[in-house]
């Protein structure tokens, strides 16, 4: 039995944060109903990141949504909204991602649930919050990210800001908003109390750079400076990096230099006997001159027998051919309604021994309406 079955989570999120959140809420074995509009559903299912079509739908939405049951109504009709409500009533968990107003608007907001469901758990995503300054700004990944200084930690020291390629924050606010429901259910099952859960995509991004926004606030306001080249931590000295070898790439994290120098027979690095934070560019040049001397499988036979944290840098094609990869059995086929399948990956938490697995695919648009209307709206 996984943990949260027997539990309903009502969902009306669109895109990747409330989605995402879900997603693991149905894979630790909750019931997910994702609300969706007539005709066009998701704005997801036609938001391609590539040329990929799955099913004649985005291979994002696929990839999030798996698990989960699609309901579509029109709750902006009186009527509807009416029916929506009775769903609603039975509902542990409701939750969105709209703007701030936008359910308050539709009647659907905390207190208007809490209304016909007191210990009703209301969760929500926000791009910038409650803040009247800041409530209606577009919540969205690469404007996140530029707004809370994230793109000045990667990249090297000259090349202006750079953005991670993934959707960072949506996927930090996602995993922050399963925090919150899953600490409200343990409460609502101990004290059968409710709870509003509200997390922003602003104070997600603040959150993930907790070690340099202290390091910040602590060092006389230094900005962080990334290294001239190599850098893979604006706060950490050498040689953390990723370094280019003969025939590929090689990273490496802390270390002594000394030790570096003995076991690379790089006699340029013995002026370093201390690894000082003010010489790390000087050292990781030297560095990066001498490993591509060789190629990468030489160094590894040479660093990892010597226990000097370090690894090969991999592509996708190289990683899914690792025997490492393949022993964790991380992807899994699903399948939907129609037939369709495809591959994807599973729930990274194990409990009890047991990895959290679920064959069920994504949702075509509506697919559960009399399922879900006989179960929870006509009777």
């Amino acid at each position: 039995m996984k943990p949260l079955e027997d539990y309903l989570i009502v969902d009306f999120s669109q895109f990747l944060s409330g989605p995402s959140a879900s997603l693991r809420l149905a894979d630790l074995g909750a019931r997910v109903i994702k609300i969706e509009k007539p005709g066009t559903g998701d704005i997801c299912r036609t938001l391609y990141t590539s040329d990929l079509i799955m099913n004649d739908e985005s291979s994002v939405f696929h990839t999030i949504n798996r698990n989960k049951e699609s309901f579509a109504i029109d709750f902006k009709q009186p009527e509807e909204l009416q029916k929506l409500k009775k769903l609603l009533a039975k509902a542990d968990v409701v939750m969105h991602n709209f703007r701030p107003s936008v359910m308050e608007r539709i009647g659907l907001s905390y207190d208007d649930v809490k209304k016909i469901n007191p210990n009703v758990i209301y969760a929500s995503i926000s791009g910038f919050g409650e803040h009247p300054d800041l409530k209606d700004l577009p919540g969205q990944d690469l404007l996140l990210q530029s707004l809370t200084a994230l793109t000045w930690l990667s990249g090297n020291q000259e090349d202006g800001p750079v953005p991670m390629g993934l959707s960072i924050v949506d996927m930090l606010a996602g995993a922050h908003l399963a925090q919150g429901i899953l600490a409200a259910l343990y409460r609502k099952a101990t004290h059968n109390i409710g709870a509003q859960i509200q997390v922003s995509m602003l104070e997600s991004a603040f959150d993930f750079q907790f070690e340099t926004i202290t390091t910040f606030f602590n060092d006389g306001g230094e900005l962080p400076v990334r290294t001239k080249t190599n850098n893979a931590h604006a706060y950490l000295g050498a040689p953390y990096g990723i370094y280019k070898t003969k025939n590929g790439y090689l990273a490496l994290a802390m270390g002594s230099i000394p030790v570096l120098a003995s076991l690379l027979k790089c006699d340029a690095l013995l002026q370093f006997p201390e690894n000082k934070f003010t010489l790390r560019d000087d050292i990781k040049n030297i560095l990066a001159d001498h490993l591509q001397t060789q190629e990468t499988q030489f160094w590894l036979d040479i660093l990892e027998p010597a226990d000097i944290w370090c690894a090969g840098v991999l592509n996708y094609q190289q990683l899914f051919a690792e025997d490492g990869f393949k022993v964790l059995n991380f992807t899994q086929q699903v399948e939907m309604l129609d037939g369709y399948t495809y591959k994807t990956t599973r729930c990274p938490i194990k409990i009890d021994g047991e990895y959290l697995t679920s064959g069920k695919g994504s949702p075509k648009l509506g697919q559960d309406n009399e399922k879900i209307s006989k179960e929870f709206i006509d009777c």
